[in-house]
């Protein structure tokens, strides 16, 4: 069977937004040297399918790891909404990840309980805002942990 992200090339759809879009190409193009921070803070290219669309997704989102465990966090910024990217690794959890010129296939695994709280404290040593999207978002921001794709899982 085909990793659901396969095809890549042919069903891409760059996001509506312009500076996504440029950070993503300039990312690909150049191993993360280019485009590759957000604040002075390293990110990753996180592709995925679109839950409804089916179509190829790219999104720019912080590097953010623990061992050789990645975590995200469905923060949007303290938005009151999820993320469009949560909602397509939650229907389709098989990804990839660019970091830098290294690509992976991992599995979105949502944590909840002490293993949420435990990733939270991770992901706050990484980018401090967080505290301000938890009190602003008035949601529960999930929190995803990337971990490599086996035949298993």
């Amino acid at each position: 069977m085909s990793h659901p992200v396969d095809g890549h090339d042919t069903e891409y759809e760059p996001n509506p937004r312009e500076w996504v879009r440029q950070q993503v190409a300039l990312y690909e193009a150049s191993n993360g040297l280019d485009g590759g921070q957000l604040e002075g803070k390293p990110v990753v290219i996180l592709t995925h399918r679109g839950a409804r669309s089916g179509k190829i997704r790219k999104t720019p989102l912080m590097r953010m790891t623990e061992g050789n465990t990645y975590v995200i966090v469905a923060s949007d910024g303290g938005s009151t909404a999820h993320p469009a990217w949560y909602h397509n690794v939650k229907a389709q959890p098989r990804v990839r990840l660019q970091d830098r010129a290294e690509v992976l296939d991992l599995v979105a695994r949502e944590v909840h309980g002490a293993e949420r709280a435990h990733w939270w404290e991770v992901a706050e040593a990484h980018w401090p805002y967080f505290p301000e999207y938890r009190a602003s978002a008035n949601r529960e921001i999930p929190v995803v942990v990337l971990e490599p794709y086996t035949p298993a899982n």
